[in-house]
């Protein structure tokens, strides 16, 4: 191998070294600090062109959810290094941005998107913190992003709690995280025959029950002919939340060794926090309608009253709340908040990297992008912060046509990478 040079590289923690006649690029980590750089022309020509490679491999494969899917039918893609294909690709994409021929192209997209109605327009992603990828996972880290002081940070937690913590919010939430477990646990066992696996199959099922046999009305009767039982007579099937709590403990015991349900562990430990609170409140429906709305309440009560800022527990239902969903956000490109004008307004603004431009990858990319912005935003105007925000989505791909759109009326801009 011929000599070797170490340069800094934009890939944060990371050393680039170089060999000069083989044209090998390789990448260590290392702990020290970097300061932005303009690499060679050379490295770019060498990046773009294995970037090129990786590309064709990848087409049509994206990591949704924390899980490598193909996007055109949402199936899930079960390989290792097709994974660590894709993270290579998207880490050397991120370095590729900071190329000043990137910079320039993506300086006049927006120009041209914002037909020159802003004359001053911020550079976004041109540090190299700007270009780093975070996962978003609780409340503090949005705060801590938009610079949300500690007094607004109370206001943002009473008033996101207040909504959250509500019965329809938190039951959806525990059900959501049993059925995202069971799915991805079907999809294990039809690949290995872990023990472990088996068991928590078994549990998962139990646990669901559990939930559908104490919240499932009696069809045959209406919610005003149900009655409680007698004073000092307490049902036998009377369910409460510690048995969640429960089985919640022994499924994180069943599955802390499986790697590929890392994701879905955290979640069921995020959750014994407020099940931990609760653990002694009724579940039962059958102890009748006004019993059963007092037990609901006081979830909404307990939950409310103990879950903090911090709670990873409360930004779970939070996701839910807005979307649905109950995965923690990964932002593949992070951006920054920036002041326009006289600081009065601000633009937020993130991206994504792309492995293809056609329509199915680009729905799914802008969709997973237009999540992250729409909480960001969320926790801003809870905060009460001074300033309008914006916030515009970037998507990044190879080869493709440079443009702008609108999606749910904040805008979107694809920009091509290229040499």
């Amino acid at each position: 191998m011929g000599m070797l040079s170490v340069r800094r590289n934009l890939i944060p923690r990371a050393k680039m070294l170089t060999a000069k006649t083989s044209g090998v690029m390789r990448f260590y980590h290392c702990s020290e600090e970097f300061q932005d750089e303009s690499l060679p022309s050379e490295w770019y020509e060498k990046a773009f062109s294995k970037l090129t490679k990786l590309n064709l491999l990848l087409k049509n494969v994206d990591l949704v959810d924390g899980k490598l899917v193909n996007v055109n039918d949402h199936s899930r893609v079960d390989d290792e290094s097709l994974e660590q294909k894709l993270s290579s690709f998207k880490s050397l994409a991120r370095t590729f941005i900071g190329c000043p021929s990137m910079q320039e192209m993506m300086k006049k997209n927006v120009a041209q998107a914002l037909a020159d109605v802003q004359s001053d327009q911020p550079v976004c992603f041109s540090k190299t913190n700007e270009r780093e990828s975070i996962t978003v996972d609780s409340l503090t880290k949005i705060s801590n992003f938009l610079n949300v002081s500690a007094q607004q940070r109370k206001l943002v937690r009473q008033s996101i709690c207040a909504q959250v913590t509500k019965y329809p919010v938190w039951i959806g939430a525990v059900e959501e995280i049993l059925y995202g477990l069971k799915s991805n646990i079907d999809f294990l066992n039809c690949r290995c025959l872990s023990k472990d696996i088996r068991m928590a199959q078994q549990i998962v099922t139990t646990c669901q029950k559990y939930l559908e046999n104490a919240t499932s009305y009696d069809p045959e009767s209406t919610s005003w002919m149900r009655v409680a039982p007698a004073k000092g007579v307490e049902s036998p099937a009377s369910h409460k939340w510690e048995g969640v709590l429960e089985m919640f403990s022994d499924l994180i015991d069943c599955l802390s060794e499986e790697t590929k349900l890392t994701s879905e562990v955290k979640k069921l430990e995020v959750m014994k926090e407020g099940l931990y609170q609760i653990k002694d409140v009724f579940i039962d429906k059958n102890i009748g309608f006004k019993e059963a709305r007092y037990q609901e309440n006081l979830v909404h009560k307990k939950l409310t009253k103990t879950l903090g800022h911090p709670s990873r527990c409360v930004f779970t239902l939070l996701l839910y709340y807005l979307y649905g969903s109950i995965w923690d956000v990964d932002i593949e490109v992070c951006g920054g908040l920036y002041p326009l004008g006289r600081g009065d307004k601000f633009r937020l603004c993130m991206g994504k990297i792309l492995t293809s431009d056609e329509q199915n990858m680009l729905q799914s990319g802008v969709k997973q992008l237009s999540r992250a912005l729409g909480l960001f935003k969320f926790v801003w105007e809870t905060a009460g912060m001074k300033g309008d925000l914006e916030v515009q989505g970037h998507l990044w791909c190879i080869g493709a046509k440079n443009k702008s759109f609108t999606y749910r009326n904040n805008m979107f801009l694809l920009h091509s990478l290229s040499c």
